[in-house]
This record gives structure tokens, C-alpha cells and sequence, in this order.
């Protein structure tokens, strides 16, 4: 795989960024966005399915994260950086137009970007989180749950600070593929929901936990628990957003966020065709939040689905 998969860094308003990329691109370009605690190689199956179908697949670190510079850090974290590094990263890389698959808090600048950019866009596919016009609220969770855990200034950072990288990847991992929503009981941390004896999902081996690890002692951990944890709140307003490009989502049954507090109404109730017109959603019944790589095989069959479905005009 590392063969296929070249890696690059592009001077990005800035801060240099760290860029994975496979194929040529006959077809076109996808940009993939990735989510916490991921990095690039989240995206591995995808990059290489979609580059063996023609297309160019371009997998950024996000600002803060894997391989890419740290910005300030007095600066605050901004969804809008986050949309304004894809429209430079295509403008570097000299694509017009390109497909945009995000998946966790990545779907959130995939579908801004979709938004503000349509002419920059061919399409929008996300896994895992619906489009939702106004910032999403947890106020109704209970208090030990790691979202609202994880954006009180330094509680993140002493709970993780107890174990070495490793530990803290693994354990999230574990965590985040189960079905159930991670909350701590008062007296305790995140951290301490999962210990060594509880094993690594069966699809996610000790070679992939050592890609994540290493990217994750480069860049630590300050930048993501700032984005996306502590700015959640301030994610776009857009209660007159319309999509004028197609918006495919794949929702996995299994996952967690799936029971976050109007997650699956917006899935299931139709919601999301107000903003999206062009609207396509698949179900994937045993899929957890990390669908992408439990099955590869399933999400690659809808993504290209997804893409030949809209090829370039003739």
C-alpha cells in the first residue's frame, strides 16, 4: 500500500500541510476529510479503491494533526480554517472541481464546503453525521459524557496525560467502536472505561494502532481536542442552506453517534432533503463509527457507486 500512496507536504495558508494522494484522476479527484482520532490513513481502503476506478484520491491531516504544522497556539480553532485549507489545497494541487467524503467532525467542513463553494464541487458523501443547519447541542447528555468531558479546558488533557499515546488511541478506539455512547460515571474518567484486557475491534490490527500512534506522538493532542471538541458550539448557522450539488450519506447502524439526541431523526425522517434536494442515504446495519475500515469492501461499492453516478459532463 505505501507504494501506491504518495505523501507530500503543500504550503497551505501558512502552515505546511501534510497531503496523502493515489491515482491519476482521469475521472476526477476526491478529497477525503478525516475525523478524531484519525489522520490520512483512516481513508487507506477508500484512497486505493477509488484510484483503482480512475479517479485521484487526496487525503489531507488536517491542520494540527499527523504530519501537518500546528498552528499558533494562541490562535483559535476555526471551522472556517478548515474549509479554507480544502479550497487552497485544490488550488495548489490545480483542481477545479473535486468530490468531498468526510466522515465524523470531517463531514462538518465537507458539507460547508459543499455550500459555500458549489462551484468547486462535483459532490458531497459523509459517513456518520447528517447535515444540521444550526450547531449541534449536547445539552441534554449527562455530564460524564466525553463530549462535554472533553471541552472543559484541561480535563482532556490531565485524563490522557496518565498514559503514554498508545494507550490513549487504543482506548478511543475501542471506545468509539462500540455501539454504545462513551459516559463516565461522576468519579471517573474517559480513560478509565476501557483498559488493555478490553481487545482491539477484529478489523483494526496492532499495525494499524502503530500508524495512528506514531502520527499522534507527532502532533499530540492539543490541536484536536480543540477542534472539533471545543468548538462545537461554533460550527455555521445555515437555516437557509440549499445544496446544489448531489449529498450521498452512509450511516452505520451501529454507530454510537447514531444515538447522539436528533441524530437519527434527522436521518431517518426525511430532515435532510430541505437543505439537500439531491439526496441519496444507505444504511449499513452492522456498521460502526469506524465503518470505512470495519467494511471497506461495502463502503468502496457505495462510494464509487456514488461517483460514477456523477461523472463529468460530456
Amino acid at each position: 500500500m505505501a507504494q501506491e500512496i504518495e505523501h507530500t507536504h503543500l504550503p497551505i495558508r501558512g502552515l505546511n500541510l501534510h497531503v496523502a494522494q493515489a491515482g491519476k484522476g482521469e475521472l476526477g479527484t476526491v478529497v477525503f476529510l478525516h475525523g478524531f482520532p484519525e489522520i490520512w490513513y483512516t481513508w487507506r481502503h477508500q484512497m486505493l479503491a477509488v484510484a483503482a476506478a480512475g479517479y485521484r484520491a487526496v487525503a489531507p491531516d488536517f491542520r494540527g494533526y499527523g504530519l501537518s504544522d500546528q498552528p499558533p497556539e494562541h490562535e483559535k480553532a476555526s471551522w472556517e480554517d478548515l474549509v479554507a485549507d480544502v479550497l487552497a489545497i485544490l488550488d495548489a494541487l490545480a483542481v477545479p472541481k473535486a468530490f468531498l467524503v468526510g466522515k465524523d467532525f470531517g463531514a462538518m467542513p465537507a458539507y460547508d464546503f459543499a455550500l459555500r463553494h458549489p462551484e468547486r464541487t462535483r459532490g458531497v458523501a459523509c459517513l456518520g453525521i447528517p447535515f444540521s443547519p444550526v450547531p449541534f447541542s449536547f445539552d441534554a447528555m449527562p455530564e460524564g459524557f466525553y463530549v462535554l468531558r472533553w471541552r472543559e479546558p484541561g480535563r482532556a488533557e490531565a485524563d490522557f496525560g496518565r498514559y503514554d499515546v498508545r494507550r490513549v488511541v487504543r482506548t478511543i478506539y475501542v471506545l468509539f467502536s462500540g455501539a454504545e455512547i462513551p459516559v463516565a460515571k461522576e468519579g471517573q474518567e474517559i480513560m478509565d472505561l476501557a483498559d488493555l484486557s478490553t481487545p482491539l475491534p477484529e478489523w483494526f490490527t496492532e499495525e494499524d494502532l502503530d500508524a495512528y500512534v506514531g502520527l499522534y506522538e507527532k502532533s499530540g493532542f492539543r490541536y484536536p481536542l480543540q477542534m472539533p471538541y471545543r468548538a462545537l458550539h461554533a460550527t455555521p448557522t445555515r437555516l437557509d442552506a440549499k445544496f446544489q450539488v448531489p449529498v450521498f450519506m452512509v450511516m452505520g447502524e451501529k454507530d454510537y453517534a447514531f444515538k447522539f439526541p436528533g441524530f437519527e431523526t434527522a436521518v431517518r425522517s426525511g430532515a435532510m432533503e430541505a437543505f439537500a434536494p439531491d439526496l441519496k442515504i444507505a444504511y449499513i446495519p452492522e456498521g460502526s463509527h469506524f465503518v470505512q475500515e470495519q467494511f471497506p469492501e461495502q463502503v468502496n461499492e457505495l462510494l464509487l457507486g456514488f461517483l460514477k453516478d456523477h461523472p463529468v459532463p460530456a
